[in-house]
């Protein structure tokens, strides 16, 4: 029963984590856009804000509140979450090298010695060492079971497998469509940005008559500027979801390989 509660408590977590952490992104980028980039120092006429930008924070600020303080938003969840699915997937991973885990684990399969196979699974932990020790646990329940015979106990196994695999890789998975959209969001986000920072370099343009070169230029450059960190934003996330799901990808291959052995083993030595 302590367990099960741990499990549910810890599944909570993870449920509440995306949307606790994405609340308290867009707050802390809100924050970040009106008291570091709308600081008065980074601003000319005396520190009002209004004025031209004297540094890079300026020139963000300028961007406007109404997309700046998202793409903060955007690169801040990136980071955030690429930080979590990395620890996630580190700790699914055991205590051990995951190669040389399955190695040993089919090395004690061929050996027959079942108890020490389990064992090792006791060791390693993560998500490769509880599916192996969930299907190990059948295979030892089934050897002893006189109530089925080998192709039903077969079926058995293969089932466990697929259902111990089907509780954890969800786990592995979660929040890595969040980091997707953010790959193709963030562009976007940029790129509105810069719609709207060229649309207000125009319009001063057509009010002021003759063209200012400097006041155009600074114009573009703060509707650039969106675009940049749109950009960065998006090339960070695709990095990392191609990471996440290479190693997730292996992490998979590593338990369908142990559950071959484990499948091969229990046919050589079931009746």
């Amino acid at each position: 029963m302590e367990t099960k509660a741990k499990n549910g408590a810890l599944e909570t977590f993870r449920s509440l984590f995306a949307v606790v952490a994405i609340a308290l992104i867009i707050g802390i980028a809100y924050l970040l856009y009106i008291f570091v980039l709308g600081d008065k120092s980074n601003f000319d006429k005396g520190g009002v804000v209004e004025g031209h930008p004297l540094n890079v924070l300026g020139t963000i600020h300028k961007g406007g509140i109404a997309i700046v303080p998202i793409l903060i938003a955007c690169a801040l969840m990136v980071v955030t979450f690429s930080i979590e699915r990395f620890f996630t997937i580190f700790m699914a991973r055991g205590r051990g090298s995951v190669t040389g885990f399955v190695r040993t684990v089919k090395a004690h399969l061929e050996a027959g010695n079942i108890d020490s196979a389990i064992q090792e699974c006791d060791k390693q932990k993560g998500s490769v060492g509880n599916v192996i020790r969930a299907v190990l646990g059948k295979y030892k329940a089934l050897l002893s079971d006189t109530t089925k015979d080998k192709e039903q106990k077969v079926a058995a196994l293969q089932q466990e497998l697929e259902d111990s695999t089907s509780l954890e890789l969800p786990i592995l998975e979660k929040n890595l469509p969040i980091i997707a959209t953010l790959a193709s969001v963030s562009t976007l986000f940029g790129l509105l940005g810069t719609v709207f920072g060229m649309i207000k370099s125009f319009a001063a343009m057509a009010e002021a008559g003759t063209p200012d070169p400097t006041k155009l230029s600074l114009g573009i450059s703060e509707a650039l500027i969106n675009t940049a960190i749109g950009i960065g934003s998006s090339a960070a996330a695709i990095v990392m979801y191609n990471v996440f799901t290479t190693n997730i990808d292996t992490l998979s291959y590593s338990i369908d390989e142990a559950g071959f052995s484990i499948i091969q083993s229990f046919n050589a030595h079931a009746k």
